[in-house]
C-alpha cells in the first residue's frame, strides 16, 4: 500500500474501527428477530423435518431437489435441540465473519481490513440475508474457506491446505450447486502453482491424482443426484416462454446495481417509474465491466480467486431467475476486488469512490438500521417481512389473531407450525 494511502487509512481507521464494532454490534442484536420466513426457508424446514420425522415419498419435501447441505446443518441443530431462530442467525454471524477472515488473510498485504468489513457489513444482501434461514452465508463460509486453504497450499506447498480446500469445496457443492464454480478455480489453480513441476507432480503423486479426476468423473456420473440435470433443464423449461437470453442479461445487470449501489430496484422505481430499469441496467453493465477490468489487471488477486470469480459469474449470468440473492456468496470478495483499483484510473477513482462510497454507506447504515427496527417491532415485522406475504401467519403467531379486518387469504398451517417450533 503507497505511503501516501497508508497515512490516509491510519486516519480513518479512527472512524472505522468503531464502525466496526457497532455493526458487529448490530449485527448480533439481530439474533433476537422473529424466524423470518421466505419461500425456500420454507422448503429447507419441510426437508428437515422430513429427515428428522418422516413424510409420504410422494410429499412435496421428499421430493425437493433442493441440495442437502443446509437442511443437515438445520438437522443437527433440531438433533440437539437447539434449531431456533436465534440459533440460525448467530450460526450465520460466524460464517459470515469467519469468512471475511479468510479473505482477510488471502488478501494480507493489499487490502484495508477495516475499510473491507464495513463495507461488506453496510451492504443490504449481506445484512438480509444473514438473518435469514437459507443457504447462501453458509455456503460463503464453506467456499471462502476452501479458497484460503487454497492460498494456504500456495505458500506452503503441504499436501494438508489442499486436502483441506477441497473438502471445503465439497462442502460448498453440497450446499448450493453452484459451488461446481470451485472446481476449475482448484484446479487450474494447482497448474497455474506447477506450471514447470506439472509432470512430476503427476507422476510423484499418481495416486491424488486419479482421485481428484474420480471426484470430477463423479460429479458427471451421478450429475442427477447431485442436482445439475435440474440446473440444465430449468433454463430450457424458462425459455418455452417469452424469457430471452438479453432479458435474463437485463436481470444479472440490474441486480449489480442493486448491490454495488446498496439499494434494491422497487426503492428507486418507486420515485423514477419505468426510466429507473434501463439506469439499472447501464449502471449494472458498467460497474461489472468495471469489476473485470479490475480483476484481471490487478496482480495483487491470486490467479484461482480470478478463475472462481469468473466461473461463478459465469454460472449466474446463464442461470434463467433474477434475484440479488445470488450475488450474496461473492459480495464481500467482489468488494475486496474493487478496493484493489487498477493505478491507471488513479484520478477517476479520487473523483467517483468517495462518492459512490459515501452514498453506499448511507444507504447502508440505513437498511441496517431499518432491518433492527422490525426485528424489535412485530406489527411492522409482520407487515414487511417477505412483502407481507406471510402476515396474517405472524400476527396469528404473536397476537392469536390477525389485526388486518380486510384479510380474507387463511392462514398457511405449515408456515404457523414453524413458527411455534422454531420461533
Amino acid at each position: 500500500m503507497p505511503q501516501e494511502a497508508t497515512s490516509r487509512y491510519s486516519a480513518a481507521s479512527r472512524f472505522l474501527k468503531p464502525a466496526g464494532f457497532i455493526l458487529t454490534a448490530l449485527y448480533l442484536a439481530n439474533a433476537f428477530t422473529p424466524l423470518r420466513m421466505h419461500y425456500d426457508m420454507i422448503r429447507y424446514f419441510g426437508i428437515e423435518e422430513c429427515i428428522l420425522y418422516g413424510c409420504p415419498p410422494d410429499s412435496a419435501a421428499a421430493q425437493d431437489y433442493l441440495p442437502y447441505g443446509y437442511t443437515w446443518l438445520l438437522v443437527v441443530l433440531g438433533k440437539i435441540g437447539i434449531l431456533k431462530s436465534f440459533t440460525i442467525v448467530l450460526v450465520n454471524c460466524i460464517y459470515l465473519f469467519a469468512g471475511l477472515y479468510f479473505i482477510r488473510k488471502i488478501f494480507a498485504r493489499s487490502l484495508q481490513p477495516l475499510l473491507f468489513v464495513v463495507l461488506v457489513l453496510l451492504n443490504w444482501t449481506v445484512m438480509k440475508f444473514t438473518v435469514h434461514p437459507l443457504s447462501e452465508i453458509q455456503f460463503f463460509f464453506f467456499s471462502t474457506a476452501s479458497l484460503y486453504f487454497f492460498y494456504r497450499y500456495t505458500h506452503e506447498r503441504k499436501f494438508l491446505p489442499l486436502i483441506f480446500s477441497f473438502g471445503f469445496a465439497g462442502l460448498a457443492f453440497l450446499t448450493r450447486t453452484i459451488g461446481v464454480a470451485l472446481v476449475p478455480a482448484l484446479l487450474l489453480g494447482i497448474c497455474w502453482e506447477h506450471k514447470t513441476e506439472l509432470a512430476n507432480i503427476v507422476r510423484k503423486n499418481k495416486i491424488v491424482v486419479i482421485v481428484l479426476l474420480l471426484l470430477v468423473a463423479a460429479v458427471f456420473i451421478f450429475s442427477k443426484q447431485l442436482g445439475l440435470n435440474h440446473y440444465t433443464g430449468v433454463r430450457s423449461e424458462q425459455f418455452k416462454g417469452n424469457l430471452t437470453t438479453m432479458g435474463i442479461l437485463g436481470w444479472h445487470f440490474k441486480e449489480w446495481t442493486e448491490v454495488i449501489l446498496n439499494v434494491p430496484f422497487g426503492r428507486i422505481e418507486h420515485y423514477l417509474g419505468s426510466s429507473a430499469l434501463f439506469i439499472f441496467i447501464v449502471l449494472g453493465i458498467i460497474f461489472f465491466c468495471w469489476f473485470i477490468y479490475t480483476l484481471l489487471r490487478t496482480n495483487a488477486i491470486p490467479f484461482f480467486i480470478k478463475i472462481y470469480l469468473l466461473a461463478y459469474c459465469a454460472i449466474i449470468f446463464y442461470w434463467p431467475f433474477y434475484d440479488p440473492r445470488f450475488w450474496v456468496p461473492i459480495i464481500p470478495m467482489t468488494i475486496a476486488v474493487f478496493l484493489h483499483g487498477p493505478v491507471e484510473f488513479k484520478r477517476l477513482t479520487k473523483i467517483v469512490r468517495p462518492i459512490l462510497v459515501s452514498v453506499y454507506c448511507l444507504l447502508g447504515i440505513f437498511a441496517l438500521g431499518y432491518l433492527t427496527y422490525t426485528s424489535f417491532d412485530k406489527k411492522v415485522f409482520s407487515k414487511t417481512q417477505a412483502n407481507g406475504v406471510y402476515r396474517n401467519e405472524y400476527e396469528t403467531y404473536f397476537y392469536g389473531k390477525t389485526l388486518s379486518d380486510t384479510t380474507t387469504q387463511k392462514n398457511d398451517e405449515f408456515v404457523v407450525h414453524l413458527l411455534k417450533k422454531y420461533n
